[in-house]
């Protein structure tokens, strides 16, 4: 009897209530008597109230026995109507009042299944009400696909999308974090260049073409075992317009109104929709996304690098949000998801304007769900935090906990910095680091008067011994050391961030520097023999210490980051070098992969060493007390050592002095050479004996026949 009264309720409620226009009668589910729709609470919470707030049910829009549920959480919010429009370009559409729970969960249900539709919420706060203001349309924050329109206030519609996908039996690839040769790239670089010679250049559906020199196949023959994508969770495309301002912030400083490396996430369970759009380049003011095509795309590239044995992680920014836009958690309820000072303003330890509180339970439980999403709904093998001090120890200890549960080989790394230094208390905590002691004590830390060991200096406190602990692993066990297994160290001399390693020696060598006006771009790309020789050194010296591999796209043939004389830009650094192109969607991120053919010397070389990394355990695998370190007393700048490694026996020598060679008694017996200043993994290899002279900035790796 109470289920038929319950019935003629809901269908008398909706004959009063708005119909939508997309066909078929609806009806309105009210999920929670909770709090009326309708009732205005001026609730202004403690924090202690705050951090209670806690809920179980699934957030979002869920499609489940034909019936459409939308749940958004926000504690402070006194009304919350949800809108779903027809259109995308509607700008008005059906409205629907939320009841709230005792949590802090607004709901409403539909008896339909209304996959495909676009809505948004209207989030009313206590000053909406006094002073009869409508607020913005707020993105679903739990919003599987979303659709944005290209402004810099970055507007978008969440998209209800239920649609099943067919893995065709694909599964994670499952390895041991210290085989892991991880390619670090841009979804947009490796095919954007016209050089790359791809249909769909820029997208999902590019990245994975078969008949191409860039994309999979460039990244299939190069050798690497894993690829770590940039941010390709939906972010803010533009940013302010140059000379004006937003929000109390005047960009002075982005003249290309642009963020292309994507580090302004905006929806951490949806898939970036520019990725999805065949366009060439982004447009502004146009709605793209529309079609949710993003999600099926961004699947079927991840079931193609798979089918190549190849894993793919995700860069993840779940520090702060996208900065200028309007429409998200600010809007939603900034007292419960962002950190902010006794005056109420963002604090902004990310520099990015506004850091989430990621402490609260409920934001808390957001980044698990998400990272246990991608990881379920996208086949997703491992990811890369940015900035990772800046959140909490509890939700650090979650994330790890909750995804081995799913996968227990999955790869979970960070930036150990942000809000402090500590790449020990993730390595306690089973997570791994990216080493910038090793990046720094190899290359150095600026090319201008912070020189590294292969230029043959010592930057800051490095000397021999701490060149030794990078070898072993740079274990806690030594002065410096960072962490409790080699497994947790990301070893690697380039990043997205700062210069490439080709332009950092470029400079180093004072070939150029930052004010240099480069006209013939294959001429400055094209390394002279001393640029070589160096590359090789670093290679050779990464590629043999123990930890996590990681190289950045272009690396492999020393990349050069000129800045795009774009005629449509008022940018007066116009072809000279960049060291921080994130806001840059055009050749100065492209891969040319013309310059990887000028460079194939040094392509080869990294294509030699991932192969000796792929073979040869040792260097991956062996312990702290394998090592046997041999002092060259002359040279201050040698590391000469013996690792025996179960049956194997393996001597290697580097010689970091730029002005002198050295000469090195071998141990006794006849040693086959692995590699060298000129080549790895020869087809023909030559064996020797006694004594070698060791080149200036060279390196030697050799196995006991």
């Amino acid at each position: 009897m109470k289920i038929l009264v319950q019935s003629f309720v809901i269908i008398f409620i909706a004959l009063l209530m708005p119909k939508l226009s997309f066909g078929g009668a609806i009806l309105f589910i009210s999920e929670n008597k909770n709090t009326s729709a309708n009732e205005v609470i001026y609730n202004k919470y403690t924090e202690k109230e705050l951090n209670s707030f806690y809920s179980d049910k699934q957030l979002g829009s869920v499609v489940e026995n034909g019936k459409t549920y939308f749940r958004l959480f926000a504690p402070s919010p006194v009304k919350v109507e949800l809108v779903v429009f027809e259109k995308v370009t509607d700008e008005n559409g059906s409205v629907f009042q939320m009841s709230k729970d005792s949590q802090g969960v607004w709901e409403f249900a539909v008896n339909q299944d209304l996959s495909g539709k676009f809505y948004s919420f209207l989030v009313y706060h206590k000053k909406h009400i006094e002073e009869n203001i409508k607020p913005p349309f707020s993105v679903d924050p739990y919003a599987k696909a979303v659709a944005t329109f290209t402004d810099y206030f970055n507007p978008r519609r969440s998209i209800v999308y239920s649609e099943i996908y067919d893995w065709e039996n694909d599964k994670w690839i499952q390895r041991d974090w210290r085989d892991l040769v991880i390619y670090e790239m841009h979804v947009r670089d490796l095919t954007s260049h016209k050089s790359s010679g791809s249909n769909q250049p820029g997208t999902y559906q590019g990245l994975v073409e078969k008949k191409q020199t860039g994309g999979i196949n460039y990244i299939k023959d190069l050798g690497v075992n894993t690829v770590e994508l940039l941010p390709a969770q939906e972010f803010g495309y533009i940013e302010i317009p140059y000379n004006d301002s937003l929000n109390g912030k005047f960009n002075t400083w982005n003249p290309y109104e642009r963020n292309h490396w994507g580090y302004m996430t905006s929806n951490y369970f949806a898939p970036a929709s520019y990725y999805a759009e065949n366009i060439g380049k982004l447009k502004r003011d146009e709605w793209i996304g529309t079609s949710g095509d993003q999600v099926k795309h961004f699947k079927d590239m991840v079931k193609a690098f798979h089918k190549e044995g190849i894993a793919v992680m995700m860069d993840v920014v779940y520090n702060h949000l996208s900065e200028y836009e309007i429409g998200n958690l600010k809007e939603i309820d900034r007292d419960y998801y962002f950190r902010l000072d006794s005056n109420g303003n963002y604090i902004a330890q990310s520099y990015c304007g506004n850091d989430l509180k990621t402490e609260r339970p409920m934001l808390r439980k957001l980044i698990v769900e998400s990272i246990l999403y991608w990881m379920k709904e996208y086949h997703i093998d491992g990811f890369r935090f940015d900035l990772g001090k800046l959140i909490d120890w509890e939700t650090i200890e979650a994330v790890i906990h909750e995804a081995r549960k799913i996968n227990p080989h999955v790869v979970i790394v960070c930036e150990p910095w942000g809000g402090g230094y500590d790449p020990q208390g993730f390595s306690l905590r089973g997570w791994g680091s990216w080493n910038d002691q090793i990046r720094n004590g190899i290359k150095g830390e600026n090319p201008y008067n912070g020189l590294g060991w292969i230029f043959g200096e010592w930057y800051g406190n490095n000397n021999r011994d701490r060149i030794k602990s990078y070898v072993r692993g740079t274990l806690i066990k030594e002065a410096h050391g960072l962490f409790q297994e080699s497994k947790h160290s990301v070893n690697y001399l380039e990043s997205h961030d700062g210069y490439t390693l080709g332009d950092f020696i470029r400079i180093g060598l004072e070939k150029i520097n930052s004010e240099t006006a480069i006209t013939d771009i294959d001429k400055n790309v094209e390394l002279s023999e001393l640029e070589l020789k160096l590359h090789k050194l670093a290679a050779l010296f990464l590629f043999t210490s123990q930890g996590i591999t990681m190289i950045h796209e272009g690396q492999e043939f020393a990349r050069s980051k000129v800045i795009y004389n774009d005629v449509n830009v008022e940018d007066e650094h116009k072809e000279m070098i960049d060291h921080n192109s994130y806001n840059k969607d055009n050749e100065t991120n492209y891969l040319n992969f013309r310059h990887a053919e000028i460079n194939n010397e040094l392509l080869k070389y990294y294509q030699g060493l991932i192969k000796f990394r792929n073979i040869h355990n040792a260097f991956k695998k062996a312990d702290f007390n394998n090592y046997k370190f041999i002092t060259i007393e002359e040279n201050n700048l040698s590391l000469v050592f013996e690792l025996n490694y179960k049956n194997y026996k393996y001597f290697v020598a580097f010689n970091a002095d730029r002005n002198k060679n050295q000469k090195i008694k071998l141990p006794d017996g006849w040693w086959e050479i692995l590699a060298d200043e000129n080549t790895v993994m020869p087809k023909n290899t030559k064996s020797i004996t006694g004594d070698i002279e060791l080149k200036a900035s060279s390196g030697i790796v050799l196995k006991k026949k």
